[in-house]
């Protein structure tokens, strides 16, 4: 049991490090919006969720979930004890991509007009990425450069291992300016305003970084020896082609280009 001097939980450390910088934007949008209603002027969010939101999402979540789905139910029926590590390398990765597309999804349709909620996107999104999908896609990379050492067999050998490597060296990166720029209030980068102009960079790296990642899925699912003997034809095109392309489509039909004001 917490007594009155436990230390905060992480969630409600998240929560107290993203809140309190978007809580101070809300008195200065109330004001602003105050200005505009004196003037009798209509106000519009074009930031706020739009009718294909939901659609988008779910589409998303959808179709990332069957390619998790497929994934795991070809290694768990193919004796995955005869795989040895390499089992977790598909298992743990497409979970990983499961979780980074929720996490993407609950963030998108927040906005500077809805403080609170925004907030509580943020911590759902750093809560899912930073404390499920980042550790799950580590420990499955690390799984199948394990198992090739076991094999004395070459690293990087066919695109999708090289890929596989760009993408996780990028995706440190991501996640150290995702998280630099927001906890500890962006200390890590100058803080304040400074450390805020930085999420504008982490939102475009973010969306080119995950398509890549989707393409990097799609050369193992659709293409490596394992998947072209274990799993038919049209269900590895279903599953690694068409499937990542509809997370990808939803995706960005539901971007806010002006949370990226580069000027």
């Amino acid at each position: 049991m917490a007594g009155g001097g436990a230390e905060p939980s992480l969630t409600h450390q998240i929560q107290r490090e993203t809140e309190e910088p978007l809580l101070a934007e809300e008195s200065q949008g109330d004001r602003e919006q105050g200005a505009i209603t004196d003037l009798d002027m209509p106000t519009l969010d074009k930031d706020g969720p739009r009718r294909t939101d939901n659609l988008a999402g779910i589409v998303a979540l959808a179709s990332i979930g069957l390619v998790a789905g497929v994934t795991w139910v070809f290694i768990l029926t193919h004796n995955p004890t005869s795989l040895g590590w390499f089992a977790f390398h598909p298992l743990l990765q497409t979970l990983s991509l499961a979780l980074l597309t929720y996490g993407i999804v609950t963030l998108q349709p927040t906005s500077q007009s809805q403080p609170k909620d925004k907030a509580a996107g943020l911590v759902r999104h750093q809560i899912v990425v930073l404390g499920l999908a980042f550790p799950a896609i580590l420990v499955g990379t690390w799984a199948i450069w394990h198992n090739k050492n076991l094999r004395n067999a070459p690293h990087y050998t066919s695109w999708h291992g090289t890929f596989g490597g760009l993408c996780i060296m990028w995706l440190i990166g991501q996640v150290l300016l995702g998280a630099g720029s927001v906890w500890f209030k962006g200390k890590l980068f100058g803080g304040g305003a400074k450390a805020k102009s930085l999420w504008k960079y982490h939102r475009l790296s973010g969306y080119v970084l995950f398509p890549l990642m989707l393409f990097t899925a799609h050369l193992g699912g659709a293409w490596s020896l394992w998947a072209e003997k274990s799993i038919p034809w049209i269900l590895r095109l279903l599953t690694f082609t068409i499937l990542p392309v509809l997370v990808v489509v939803s995706i960005y039909g539901r971007v806010r280009s002006s949370k990226m004001r580069f000027r």
